[in-house]
């Protein structure tokens, strides 16, 4: 059982999401204490870090679910998992806003730009990794050689065996 071409490009998206993670972690908590002092930080810091586990939930699910292939129940094992994934992300996701919403030390205009900022920024990096990954359009499949072509069009009884010419229709 070979890996899925995917995994790669994966990992690294999730290893590039994470040094952007740190950098705007870093930006984000000093323009927020600036901006409004250790609540500005904090809120920054949050608003990151939950950008973060969410966004990396999704592609470390898809990874867990790579592990399955070759496995004849691979494609609902797949689904099953980024699915129920997202749907466990999208509730914790609500319960995480409305705990933070009334917290004293949470600075909304903040909280609300670093998460924005942190979303736009994992989407470039998965952008960018896509695109310079070099994947072929058909992955994950073994093409026949010539030597197995000509032997079923021989059997299928289209030409003989050395006949180079195209069969009529």
């Amino acid at each position: 059982m070979s890996a899925l071409s995917s995994t790669r490009m994966l990992r690294t998206a999730l290893v590039w999401s994470g040094i952007v993670t740190l950098v705007l972690a870093v930006v984000g908590g000093v323009v927020g204490l600036l901006v409004a002092g250790v609540s500005g930080l904090s809120s920054a810091l949050v608003a990151v870090l939950m950008a973060a586990v969410f966004l990396a939930f999704t592609i470390v699910s898809i990874l867990i679910a790579n592990r399955f292939y070759g496995d004849p129940l691979f494609v609902p094992i797949f689904f099953g998992s980024v699915m129920g994934g997202w749907i466990l992300k999208f509730v914790v996701f609500l319960v995480v806003l409305f705990v933070l919403r009334d917290q004293p030390w949470l600075t909304p205009m903040v909280f609300l730009i670093s998460l924005i900022v942190s979303i736009v920024a994992s989407l470039v990096v998965d952008v960018v990794v896509m695109m310079r990954m070099r994947m072929p359009a058909v992955s994950d499949t073994t093409l026949p050689t010539a030597a197995e072509v000509e032997a079923a069009e021989v059997e299928a009884g289209e030409r003989r065996h050395g006949d180079t010419s195209t069969p009529e229709a």
